[in-house]
């Protein structure tokens, strides 16, 4: 395990003795794509902070437990347990408050538990799309991203759905 602590440094010095061999400024160009990140950060901060406030005033406005007491019984059908509700609803928003309701569900039911199994299915097969999409959409100009979004936000669903399954299966 402890040559794997090696791999980073290695892909670095592979990296710069390549780009020494073929006699490039790799400081220059390190400095010229830096410069290029600020744009982009300037037209990416506004969707970013959107979509980190939405997240918030979903979860503090108790829109959130609506929500997930409305979607429980499809939740069900689908095969998704009830109590990883919350879970299923957060991915799409926020990567680190999902992982907090993984952390929680985890302690609450054991790690080896049903719920625990589902809702790190659910976790890892799922993805921030908001956060993406922001992401995506501020440097793309004219996209439309409610087909994208919708798309993503069904596979999350669908993944989850799987997850359970094959948790339940295995």
């Amino acid at each position: 395990m402890k040559w794997l602590a090696l791999l980073l440094p290695l892909l670095f010095l592979a990296v710069f003795v390549f780009a020494a061999a073929r006699r490039v400024k790799v400081y220059d160009s390190f400095a010229g794509g830096a410069a290029g990140v600020l744009p982009l950060l300037r037209s990416l901060f506004p969707y970013i902070a959107a979509v980190l406030v939405l997240a918030s005033l979903f979860e503090a406005s108790g829109l959130s437990a609506r929500l997930c007491a409305a979607v429980s019984p499809l939740f069900g059908a689908l095969g998704i347990p009830a109590e990883i509700a919350p879970l299923v609803l957060v991915k799409p928003f926020s990567g680190s408050g999902s992982l907090s309701l993984l952390s929680r569900l985890c302690s609450q039911y054991g790690a080896d538990s049903y719920i625990a199994r589902c809702a790190c299915a659910v976790y890892a097969s799922g993805e921030t799309v908001f956060y993406l999409s922001a992401v995506y959409f501020a440097s793309a100009e004219g996209k439309r991203p409610f087909l994208p979004v919708a798309v993503a936000l069904a596979s999350n669903l669908a993944a989850a759905a799987l997850g359970c399954l094959f948790c339940r299966l295995l």
